[in-house]
């Protein structure tokens, strides 16, 4: 990789830039990052993903939001990350380990198009219901369907963490102007220690589960991956579907499968939109913030 190259890919319309932590030659403060996200000012993404050294994977990974706050994890930019290594020749292995924060993620390529991968699994981790491991303050130690009050309407809400906290949401029907009103207030309560992603989740059949994402850092997105599993998790701790689940976003599908012991492996699809080097002019702009 040429110095300051970058690769933006999607994930169902999840979109991220990756770069190298190596091939830059300047600092990614907080600035920088939401200037490189802006879509008028930047390239414009739903965050970066940072390629860094690791001690206990092969690779290490940094997930910026586009407000520059960094995340736990994430499945579409795992998928866009694991593509961006075998493309670019980091690695000729169809399976390998990528450091998030200190956890271990394994991912393997599925299929190629064109000898360049399009179908990735990532191993998730594994989900938790516990309070304290949200972290949420809950009067209960596990969360599961418990009534959450905003401002004239109740939810029915379970909180799950799969390496990063999610709130889903029960509901009849899916409305974009009901998340985009409901979600932000639920994100602001003060029992979210850290925030929350937010989901509006819709049961269609015990195989197949519709959601609506509104993520922390980031606002609404056509896909997540974490959120997919998150809601997946939800949906099967409260007997609601099975332990493989699709999961419809208006970005496109992923496949989720959780076993008994809530391990998560989550499949889908994954594109890259452009490379580049970002020019003279934009690192020089970068320099004055």
């Amino acid at each position: 990789m040429k110095h300051n190259s970058f690769v933006k890919s999607h994930g169902l319309g999840n979109d991220y830039i990756v770069l190298d932590a190596e091939t830059l030659n300047f600092e990614l403060s907080d600035e920088r990052i939401q200037r490189i996200c802006d879509v008028h000012f930047g390239i414009g993404s739903d965050g970066i993903l940072l390629k860094v050294p690791s001690d206990i994977a092969d690779f290490g990974l940094r997930i910026y939001n586009t407000d520059a706050s960094l995340a736990e994890n994430c499945g579409n930019g795992l998928r866009i990350f694991s593509k961006f290594l075998v493309d670019y020749g980091y690695t000729d292995s169809s399976t390998f380990t990528v450091d998030i924060l200190g956890r271990l993620i394994h991912c393997e390529i599925l299929e190629k198009q064109n000898g360049r991968v399009s179908i990735v699994r990532v191993e998730m981790g594994v989900a938790s219901f516990v309070s304290s491991e949200i972290p949420i303050d809950f009067p209960h130690e596990e969360c599961v369907q418990e009534t959450l009050t905003i401002a004239d309407k109740e939810f029915n809400v379970t909180c799950v963490s799969v390496g990063n906290p999610h709130c889903v949401v029960l509901q009849d029907i899916l409305h974009v102007d009901e998340l985009l009103q409901y979600a932000p207030l639920i994100q602001q309560q003060p029992m979210f220690i850290n925030g929350v992603n937010v989901q509006f989740a819709k049961v269609l059949s015990d195989s197949e589960v519709e959601i609506r994402i509104y993520e922390r850092g980031v606002g609404y997105t056509l896909a997540s991956g974490s959120s997919s599993c998150a809601v997946a998790c939800a949906m099967i701790k409260n007997n609601l579907v099975q332990r493989d689940v699709t999961i419809t976003m208006p970005g496109g599908q992923l496949q989720i499968s959780v076993d008994a012991d809530w391990n998560i492996v989550m499949t889908g699809s994954v594109r890259e939109i452009a490379s580049g080097v970002l020019s003279d002019e934009m690192i020089n702009n970068l320099s004055s913030i």
